[in-house]
């Protein structure tokens, strides 16, 4: 089951009421994966807002809060430039507006790499402060004690390997990883480091498929793939860019809308019925009876 809608009528937007129902759990997610295999795949998207995470709850296993939201909220040129109250405001407000998917917040950058106890400090502040399930950060074998010091405390954490878009200046851009035997070795031993750690799933992004079926095969725990290969244990993208809100996107994205054209097809309607004074009309202005 997932949410309904009722009207609230002193500011006319929809809030969500909660059926009676329960909200899935991380061990729920890694147990999806059973024997090496999972039955039915994993479904994440991002959510950023409250309403947003009210639309997507319904078809989604897990709610990514990235900081993606950089980018696509505030259009910052990168991830590097995301705060922790950022990720905990949109984290709070996708909570509150999804009563099943798992919902993890993305740890942004220098909030967990300079030690595991500054990492403990900023995932529990997320914890509490948005009531969200998960966190997830970037790195693998360099962050399997930060993630192995954070699961043995309570935080269930989701890693990242392959692209790691807060390291895009080191890695100089944000192309496929994987192409040359070394790096492949090296994303393959990540993803092992970051399952050893206590992860409870991994991202996979930005690789060459083999590498991404090769994880897949030998890792314990889901992984979830965007630009990897559909034989990941599911999938995850950015909700704006499945929608069609941007015109430029990453290879690896489908639309699955044209809400762009949507937006602006109505806002100029909008502004014509504005300007030749047809809006608003009898229906939306209160008469004096």
């Amino acid at each position: 089951m997932s949410t309904t809608f009722q009207l609230d009528t002193s500011t006319s937007r929809a809030h969500p009421t909660p059926q009676p129902m329960r909200r899935l759990t991380v061990p729920e997610i890694q147990r999806r994966k059973a024997a090496g295999k999972t039955a039915q795949p994993l479904v994440m998207l991002t959510a950023y807002t409250a309403r947003q995470a009210q639309l997507l709850d319904a078809h989604c296993d897990m709610l990514l809060v990235g900081d993606s939201l950089g980018q696509v909220i505030y259009g910052l040129p990168t991830t590097l430039q995301v705060t922790l109250d950022m990720m905990i405001a949109h984290g709070a407000a996708v909570v509150r507006g999804s009563y099943h998917s798992v919902v993890i917040v993305d740890m942004p950058f220098g909030s967990y790499e300079q030690s595991p106890q500054q990492a403990y400090a900023s995932a529990a502040r997320v914890m509490a402060e948005t009531g969200c399930a998960a966190v997830k950060l970037e790195g693998g074998a360099a962050m399997a004690e930060t993630i192995a010091f954070l699961v043995q405390r309570g935080i269930p954490v989701m890693g990242h390997v392959g692209l790691t878009p807060q390291a895009v200046n080191a890695l100089g851009g944000y192309g496929a990883r994987g192409r040359t035997q070394l790096e492949h070795e090296k994303i393959v031993a990540d993803g092992q480091a970051v399952q050893n750690a206590g992860a409870f799933a991994v991202v996979i992004e930005g690789v060459v498929e083999p590498i991404a079926v090769a994880l897949t095969q030998s890792l314990e725990i889901p992984t979830i793939g965007i630009g990897a290969s559909a034989q990941c244990d599911g999938q995850v993208l950015v909700t704006e860019d499945m929608l069609g809100m941007f015109e430029r996107v990453p290879r690896f994205v489908k639309r699955y809308g044209t809400i762009a054209e949507t937006i602006s097809a109505a806002a100029e309607l909008y502004a014509k019925e504005v300007r030749e004074r047809s809006f608003p009309g009898a229906e939306q202005v209160y008469s004096a009876e």
